[in-house]
Order: structure tokens, then sequence, then C-alpha cells
């Protein structure tokens, strides 16, 4: 492979991400979605899906049950594996960034705002990575509209 030809694949590759990325910021940026997703899917998800006593306890105080918790449980899973799936991962940190908000009202009105600053922070993480990824969400978009 020529040098020439290397380096239009490696700008190919990084303009689909959404903005034009060095190849660094374009693993970067993957590496974060990545580790993210081993997050929610791990310590977050897991408790929630498997009905640990922590997880129920909090949902409990929450007020809505069980059933919120595997809800909860299930779209973190579903976010998870979304956001490593590249032409839904900008859609994904979306949804992630609407579940933050939630996180954080819930954190401040039942929780007196202990870990209050969590979901401030990996919003504006899952707003970063929307924002990388907004080609691959205006990809998803056109595919389902074309599919209408």
């Amino acid at each position: 492979m020529s040098v020439t030809a290397a380096a239009s694949s490696n700008t190919a590759a990084a303009t689909t991400s959404g903005t034009t990325l060095s190849r660094r910021s374009h693993l970067a940026v993957r590496t974060l979605q990545i580790v993210l997703a081993l997050f929610m899917a791990i310590p977050s998800a897991a408790p929630k899906l498997i009905g640990h006593s922590s997880a129920a306890e909090s949902f409990d105080k929450i007020g809505f049950g069980d059933w919120f918790m595997y809800l909860t449980g299930g779209l973190e899973l579903a976010g998870a594996i979304a956001l490593v799936v590249p032409i839904l991962s900008g859609l994904s940190a979306l949804a992630f960034m609407g579940l933050m908000i939630g996180a954080f009202i819930t954190q401040v009105t039942v929780f007196d705002g202990q870990y209050a600053i969590t979901p401030v922070i990996l919003f504006v993480i899952f707003g970063g990575i929307a924002w990388v990824r907004r080609n691959h969400t205006a990809e998803l978009v056109a595919l389902v509209r074309k599919r209408l």
C-alpha cells in the first residue's frame, strides 16, 4: 500500500466519525466509548439486572420498585452495547445524556445530592461523544428514513 493510499484511508476513517479527527483523536474517542460501555454494562447495569440488594434498596427508595430497576438496567446494557456499534454510537451517547439527566434529578431529590456530580460528569463526556459521532447519527437517521 502506498503512503498516499494509507493517508487517504486514515482521513476517510477519521472524517466518518463526525468531524475531521486525527487518527489518535479517533482512537482516543473510540477507547473512551469502550471504557464507558464497560462501565455502563458491568458496575451500572449488572447489579440492576441481577437484582442485587444495593440496587433494589436504591430503587425502593426512589419509589418505583423492581420493574423500574430492571428497565433501567436493560436500557443501560442496551446503550452500552450500542455505544460500541459505530452507527449507533452517537444515538447511544444522546440516550445516555437523557439517562444522566434523570440520574442527576434522582440524586438531588431522592438521595440528597450525595453523588450528584457523577451524572453531570458523565453527561458532559457523553455529550462529547455524541458531538464527535454526530455523522453516525445522521447516517442512522438517513437509513431509517430511507427504509420508511
